[in-house]
């Protein structure tokens, strides 16, 4: 094989150069390492119907592959090489052509004529299943229209431990409960749709700063961040998550950039073969972030599935897989099993969403809007059309305006909401108006430049349109003969100052801004620096709440932001949180403020002080060969600190104000007839197939091929390349155990032990609408464990239901063991206490007015 700067030393990886001078560079002594987990599992679909056929049909048609058509479908062709942001290698003979990738978790990236959907933040912020879902199904059918076969979302990772983090704005939410419902509903939507969904990014990707080395040239490091990361708070927060998307029947995850416990993410076995593929089930494939693959033996040894983009580096022309690979199963360094699993795992993924029946060409390209252009856009070869240009939104921009208005949170309302019809209405911030530039005018949605619908890096789409809050506040003032002026030069202290004087009520639009570390905006790269408002927003509200009696403030952002300056001012009526809306983004304020739709409630805690979070984002490396992130509050996540230490926030998780009153009537559990818990026995599938048959010179370039510039492929140039005369790079030697390894006690079923999912009790609670319209609420379950080392309460459990004014309903909630086991590290199992444990629901995460025992 090429030269790899990686080899697997148990566990972890590490350099070997690194390794022997270690002294002599500072590297630090490490304490962290994740343990070695061999050999990797194999995926066969036995006993799942919902996985069985799809394995049945991959396993026909892998055995008709050769080694370099195997090959070819695990390894990336390279960044730039076709139309997707990712693509694979193709099986023409057999009828399967390169299969597309494409960004990204709120919509289709690059290209024309599709939705851009409200962020992760948002769909959260609605607390709703059920929409959860039906935003996954337009996205999926979307990128499927476009010829799209796995969709690059949706995101739980990071979770938001650090309320800073540049892409907390992708994912559901900051309680690895309320993230899990909302990834495996987005999942069955996506793939509902006919395009194979990816969870991402896994795992304890929780900051951008350091997460991989080089991008910060000023700064370099040798190795990516290391999230340290304890086996109760992995199995408890971060792949909690996963897990729900595994029991959903997702087809791919995306490992991450860090290192956890010094171990890459696309390489640590021990997170890929053993909890991952064995205590969970997977059966889908793993594939690498772009560029998170470090080397190729250590890779394919623990779990990695497929290399993406498959350059080493962006247009480095070399790659860790291609015919490396072939060379590595040809001189023994990876099985040929393990080969022929990741071939299986793809294809499965590919039948169990109907691929081979709903798949369309690609009419999209990632590079160019241009309708002409070429196919391999970095060899400037086979020009043509490459953007068809279909229109894939259909109806979805009505769906859009819904999630937006129904995530949008009210956090204070002095009565000045719902709006009727003022006389005279104006608007403040720049946040309320359109990017001169256009929707589309910042790379990746890199600024800040007018209202912000979305944050910036690979998980955006093109804005079809944008519709931004003046622009629907015109419409509706133009409906309600209102008078409207506005004022959106953040710095036009004075003439806010004369406007607001004016106005019946004032609605200032400020925000806040993060995104992906490849991009730096106003000096945040990727990361916020603080949880401040940008734009000078903290000086606009409080020189137009100076001025205006009824100032009603609505805050875009990606996550939390400090209000303390201003949120007690006498003036301020009411606060919203919108999130990061997408297309709707005007049209759906505007149905909360006039009450037209029901808000939602908060995904995540606002504290009074950034200080209060009890975690610190690491800024500036503690060391340079490869920065240790010690995340030792991570069990005690979000609102779970604040109760365990209590510290009062400013607004709660789970809280937002309703148009209408509820009260909490009652509440009952009844315990069921589940029997015991007990662990799982038994192994992973052993191979079935373990010798290499083809010789050198049939895996080589095909007389007269055309090589496409860059391009990487799986042939051999030579048969010499082969290097059979030695063993090549090897990993330890369980690694090539064909007769699989005893199935972890909490595995046996994707998603873990189905023991977990038994029903323990149900609790029926009765809430009414005690108020004068009809309403919707969310309904919140949190169940105590009881053990002092355990947070206070976690949520286990919401539901938003639709009361009529006067009217009450019956809410039932089913409790499983899953949702009151921990994980016990010496067992390596869940267990449940025999600790005292209680149910509460209610309103928030601290407004739970229900309490019962929990037999």
């Amino acid at each position: 094989m090429a030269p790899t700067t990686h080899t697997v030393l148990g566990g972890a990886v590490f350099l070997f150069s690194a390794l022997a001078g270690a002294k002599d560079s500072g590297a630090p002594n490490f304490y962290h390492h994740s343990p070695p987990a061999y050999p990797a599992p194999i995926g066969t679909g036995n006993g799942l119907p919902e996985w069985s056929e799809a394995y049945s049909k991959a396993q026909a048609i892998v055995a008709q592959m050769t080694l370099a058509e195997k090959v070819n479908l695990t390894s990336g062709t390279g960044w730039e090489s076709e139309q997707c942001v990712g693509n694979t290698g193709s099986v023409p003979r057999l009828g399967i052509r390169g299969l597309c990738l494409q960004d990204s978790p709120l919509g289709v990236r690059a290209g024309l004529y599709s939705s851009a959907f409200p962020a992760g933040v948002t769909i959260a912020s609605t607390w709703d299943d059920g929409l959860a879902y039906r935003r996954g199904y337009a996205m999926g059918a979307e990128h499927r229209g476009k010829g799209v076969d796995v969709q690059l979302g949706p995101v739980s990772g990071p979770l938001g431990l650090f309320p800073e983090g540049g892409r907390n704005w992708e994912g559901a939410g900051s309680d690895p409960y309320l993230s899990g419902i909302g990834l495996a509903a987005a999942v069955r939507g996506i793939q509902d749709a006919g395009v194979i969904a990816c969870a991402k990014h896994y795992i304890a990707n929780e900051q951008e700063h350091w997460r991989q080395r080089g991008e910060n040239p000023d700064v370099p490091i040798e190795e990516a961040l290391s999230s340290n990361v304890d086996d109760r708070a992995m199995h408890e927060v971060f792949a909690w998550p996963f897990a729900d998307a595994v029991r959903a029947g997702v087809g791919s995850i995306m490992c991450s950039y860090n290192q956890i416990n010094n171990s890459y993410g696309c390489q640590n076995s021990e997170l890929l073969n053993g909890i991952l593929k064995n205590e969970l089930g997977f059966q889908g494939f793993v594939l690498s972030d772009w560029q998170a693959q470090h080397a190729g033996v250590a890779t394919a040894l623990a779990g990695l599935d497929m290399a993406m983009p498959g350059d080493q580096v962006f247009l480095s022309h070399n790659a860790y897989w291609g015919s490396n690979l072939t060379v590595a199963v040809l001189n023994g360094s990876v099985p040929i099993w393990r080969l022929d699993d990741m071939a299986t795992r793809i294809m499965a993924s590919f039948y169990k969403v109907g691929r081979d029946k709903t798949q369309v060409p690609v009419n999209l390209d990632a590079w160019t809007t241009d309708v002409y252009g070429y196919q391999h856009w970095f060899a400037k070869e086979n020009y043509g059309i490459i953007n068809g240009n279909v229109d894939v939104r259909g109806a979805h921009g009505a769906l859009i305006r819904e999630i937006a208005a129904k995530g949008t949170v009210i956090l204070k309302n002095n009565g000045s909401l719902p709006l009727g019809r003022p006389r005279q209405i104006a608007v403040f911030g720049s946040d309320a108006t359109d990017n001169p530039k256009g929707p589309n005018g910042c790379e990746d949605r890199g600024c800040a430049d007018g209202t912000v619908a979305m944050g910036w890096g690979s998980g955006t789409a093109n804005f079809p349109y944008l519709i931004s809050p003046l622009t629907a506040l015109q419409n509706k003032a133009y409906q309600d003969n209102t008078v409207i002026q506005w004022v959106v030069d953040d710095y036009a202290i004075d003439s806010m100052h004369n406007v607001a004087k004016q106005a019946d009520t004032c609605l200032v639009f400020v925000k806040s801004q993060a995104g992906e570390g490849y991009l730096t905006v106003d000096g945040n790269r990727g990361d916020r620096n603080n949880l401040t408002l940008w734009s000078n927003g903290e000086q606009v509200i409080k020189t137009v709440a100076g001025n205006c009696s009824n100032t009603i403030v609505t805050v875009h952002a990606p996550g939390p932001v400090l209000m303390e300056e201003w949120i007690d001012h006498p003036n301020i009526t009411a606060v919203l949180f919108a999130g990061l809306p997408g297309q709707e983004s005007g049209n759906s304020i505007v149905d909360v403020l006039y009450g037209f739709i029901e808000p939602g409630r908060l995904p995540f805690t606002i504290a009074k002080s950034a200080s209060d979070y009890g975690v610190k984002l690491m800024y500036e490396p503690d060391n340079l060969y490869a920065p240790q992130q010690n995340l030792t509050n991570a069990l005690m996540i979000d609102y779970r600190h604040f109760d365990k230490n209590n510290i009062e926030p400013r607004f709660e998780f789970g809280f937002g104000l309703s148009y209408s009153n509820w009260t909490y009537k009652s509440i009952t559990v009844r315990k069921t007839s589940a029997g015991p818990y007990t662990p799982f026995v038994g192994r992973t599938p052993a191979a079935k197939n373990t010798n290499v048959t083809e010789s050198p010179s049939s895996l080589l370039f095909p007389p007269g091929f055309h090589k496409v510039a860059a391009y990487i492929y799986p042939f051999l140039s030579s048969t010499s390349q082969a290097g059979l005369s030695g063993d090549g790079e090897h990993g330890p030697a369980d690694a090539y155990d064909p007769s699989g390894t005893p199935t972890r006690p909490a595995g046996g079923a994707p998603g873990g032990n189905p023991q977990l999912y038994d029903v323990l009790w149900q609790v029926n609670v009765t809430v009414a609408n005690t108020g004068k319209r009809n309403g919707e609420e969310v309904v919140q379950l949190y169940v105590s464990q009881g053990e002092q080392d355990d947070p206070v309460r976690v949520l286990r459990g919401f539901r938003r239901v639709s009361v009529d004014a006067g009217q009450w309903t019956s809410v039932i909630f089913d409790i499983t063991r899953r949702d009151v086991a921990r994980w016990d590290v010496v067992s390596q199992n869940w267990v449940v206490s025999s600790a005292k444990k209680k149910v509460y629901v209610g309103r928030s995460s601290r407004d739970l007015p229900l309490v019962a025992d929990l037999d």
